[in-house]
């Protein structure tokens, strides 16, 4: 093994650990919170203004660095995003009805009820367009504070909470699709329909190249709809559904194939130095056709754009969004009916709304209580998911126009995010650590019963 390979190695292992990615979340809330509170703020907040133009000959595109991130790498999140959501419909977790029953339910109520408490305090004013800041659920920064707990937490637990939060983006997808979304353009949105429709069409059809999917998906669905006033990341989202998810060849056509490649691969002359005859480079390269044939292309676009989402688009977002003045009274700015609507909204609502609607379905027999779990632990899980960072702050820039009002939102949501994810913490594990006790009592009572 070379030396590059050895150091890589680890490095790609990392890549590929969700909750390391939302620890490195919470590093880049730090560094803004604290360069955005120096002496250097003045540079933190002229970084993110600096404009940045794209253009080809008469069109332009300007916008800030901020913008440029918020509309642009954000749309390469809400695709993986779209991704996540295709494949689990498809394959994974929401499947059957049995399977998505219990975490759709509990994304609903969790999305419910957040929205009803913050329309409480500010129901009638001119801040109760911010109903939508809480509703969401931060997974990424989620999964980083569950794996704190380490091993003993349940996989049917870290499952249920990565299902609603899928769920749960796409509750927040169709919330700025359809109430944040102001002066339409329709013009530019028949364009983005007529993109999506080549798109729809190329896999309709059989194109597997991501290529085609990327160039269509950027320079025509994306630009179309930056352009239309509907929120460019939600082209993110429709493009990731006309990703294909199909394999041209199942296992055993992949194994047969390989086999017999290998053989042939076996039969040729050993290789002379370091370079391969003609007929073997040929046999690599039916190898690799194989290899796509049986992966397919939505698993693959997944697998390479998840470490870009995770350790730089994300980060990249909390770095340029979370940078807070924090030189006010703290108290006034987390006791106005902004805040606490977004406080109350994401700690109580979350919880409120996921543990009702769950009881609601278990009790009926819909769904199935997670195997390993308790409704302490599952109540631990509910105020959890009430951390809502990212997307609260995605949605709260959406919202807001009024700057201070703005900065007052995310001051809420930091503050109750730390707080759901430190309460959610510690009730998961005094939960986990009563859980063998409740099976022995059971195993004794079936005992007795007997």
């Amino acid at each position: 093994m070379y030396l590059i390979d050895r150091f890589l190695a680890p490095v790609n292992n990392l890549l590929r650990n969700k909750p390391v990615s939302g620890i490195l979340l919470f590093i880049a809330v730090i560094v803004a919170l604290i360069w955005a509170n120096s002496d250097y703020a003045e540079s933190y907040h002229h970084l993110w203004e600096t404009h940045m133009r794209i253009g080809v000959g008469n069109f332009e595109i300007d916008k800030s660095l901020h913008h440029w991130i918020n509309d642009g790498l954000m749309a390469i999140f809400f695709f993986v995003v779209g991704l996540e959501i295709k494949r689990e419909i498809m394959g994974g977790d929401l499947s059957t009805w049995r399977k998505a029953s219990l975490p759709a339910a509990a994304a609903v109520g969790g999305m419910l009820f957040p929205a009803l408490i913050y329309l409480v305090f500010n129901f009638g004013s001119e801040t109760e367009a911010g109903w939508g800041v809480p509703m969401a659920t931060d997974i990424a920064f989620t999964l980083g504070v569950l794996s704190l707990l380490g091993k003993k937490v349940p996989i049917s637990l870290k499952l249920f909470l990565t299902a609603l939060a899928i769920v749960d983006d796409l509750g927040a997808v169709l919330v700025i699709a359809f109430f944040y979304t102001e002066n339409l353009l329709l013009l530019y949105l028949e364009y983005g329909l007529v993109f999506f429709i080549l798109l729809a069409v190329g896999n309709w059809i059989g194109i597997r190249n991501t290529a085609y999917y990327a160039i269509i998906g950027i320079c025509g669905l994306w630009v179309a709809f930056l352009l239309s006033g509907v929120h460019a990341t939600i082209a993110g989202v429709l493009s990731a559904m006309t990703i294909p998810a199909k394999t041209k060849i199942n296992k055993y056509g992949f194994i047969h194939q390989v086999r017999g490649l290998l053989k042939k691969l076996k039969a040729t002359p050993a290789m002379v130095g370091s370079f391969m005859s003609d007929e073997q480079h040929e046999i690599i390269e039916d190898l690799k056709e194989v290899r796509a044939k049986v992966e397919p292309p939505l698993q693959k676009l997944e697998y390479a754009l998840n470490p870009i989402v995770s350790f730089f688009v994300l980060p990249l977002f909390a770095l340029s969004n979370a940078g807070i003045n924090l030189d006010v009274n703290i108290w006034d700015a987390l006791t106005n009916n902004v805040s606490l609507g977004i406080i109350c909204g994401l700690i109580l609502g979350k919880m409120l709304g996921i543990v009702s609607f769950s009881a609601l379905f278990i009790k009926l027999g819909i769904s199935d209580m997670p195997r390993n779990t308790n409704w302490g632990i599952l109540t631990g899980a509910a105020i959890m998911a009430g951390i809502g960072f990212t997307m609260s702050i995605f949605i709260s820039n959406l919202a807001f126009d009024d700057p201070e009002v703005n900065r007052q939102s995310k001051m809420a949501i930091l503050f109750a995010s730390t707080l759901a994810g430190i309460i959610g913490m510690l009730t998961i594990n005094y939960f986990i650590k009563k859980l063998p006790i409740e099976k022995k009592q059971k195993k004794k009572k079936a005992v007795q019963n007997a």
